[in-house]
């Protein structure tokens, strides 16, 4: 009976082994899981200080460092079903206030080069357009950051959407309605901040 139990105990402890291989198998061939959707700046890094070319000219002061320059920007990991990209850039220690709108970014583009043209429709990204600060400044586009006294922080968000262009704003559109419009048709986002 003994030697029954062992011969038993044996077979058994060879079956593990030799499913065990199988298992390890099969986890190697599952397919992995796509990358995350991420946001870059080559201008300063998540969480850190922006470089004062990125700074508002319309604050007072006579810095010639301050250049009202957007940053560049460059996103990876966006869902496969996106059309098109915008990005929404807000003080977070100012009610929200929204600095920047830019919108109906191709769905080929992966970045945006610094100091983006304040135009409704610039040339770079081609077929992009931006929306009107009403503000310290009044133009088309980023307006950086204006806290002379105070170190606040500034959200970049892109977005990933579901449409190739946003047909219901035009150039006379709000930052808040071009906001909301682009929040409806997301299917995915990815941010960074900057201290200024």
């Amino acid at each position: 009976m003994r030697a029954t139990r062992i011969v038993f105990c044996a077979l058994f402890a060879l079956g593990a082994t030799v499913l065990s291989p199988s298992k390890a198998s099969t986890a190697s061939t599952a397919p992995m899981a796509p990358h995350a959707f991420t946001l870059t700046s080559s201008a300063f890094a998540d969480g850190g200080l922006m470089p004062k070319v990125h700074e508002c000219t319309s604050g007072g002061g006579q810095d010639p460092a301050k250049r009202n320059e957007s940053p560049p920007l460059a996103w990876s990991g966006a869902p496969a079903a996106a059309k098109s990209y915008a990005i929404v850039m807000r003080d977070l220690d100012n009610a929200d206030l929204i600095h920047w709108v830019i919108y109906d970014i191709p769905a080929s583009t992966a970045s945006l080069p610094q100091n983006v043209q304040h135009v409704h429709r610039p040339p770079v990204p081609a077929g992009s357009r931006q929306v009107y600060y009403r503000g310290s400044a009044s133009l088309y586009g980023y307006q950086g950051p204006c806290s002379p006294s105070t170190v606040n922080t500034y959200e970049f968000v892109v977005h990933a959407l579901d449409r190739a262009s946003l047909t219901g704003l035009n150039s006379g559109s709000s930052t808040q309605t071009a906001a909301r419009a682009i929040t409806a048709a997301s299917i995915g986002s990815a941010r960074i901040t900057g201290e200024s």
